[in-house]
């Protein structure tokens, strides 16, 4: 038997349909380099070039917070009763 038949689609899904995903309670945790920053948390203060954060992030691509550790991404989720999920 062969996946001849099984085809790729891009699927569309809004922001906010993404938002509700997990009833909301469903986040990320993204790597982040220093020179991003300031797309993503424009209130951030300035921060080293070259230097390797994480950012928090909801279902729907909401920055929530950013740190300097991975571990303490996924203890803030914890915090706020999310449950993150890899991307790929």
């Amino acid at each position: 038997m062969t996946n001849d038949h099984i085809h790729s689609h891009d699927i569309d899904v809004s922001p906010e349909a993404l938002a509700l995903i997990g009833g909301g309670r469903i986040a990320y945790i993204k790597a982040v380099r220093s020179e991003d920053v300031a797309s993503l948390f424009p209130q951030a203060p300035q921060i080293a070039p070259g230097t390797l954060l994480f950012s928090l992030h909801a279902a729907d691509g909401t920055p929530i917070m950013l740190t300097d550790s991975r571990e303490a991404a996924i203890a803030n989720a914890w915090s706020q009763d999310l449950e993150t999920v890899s991307l790929h």
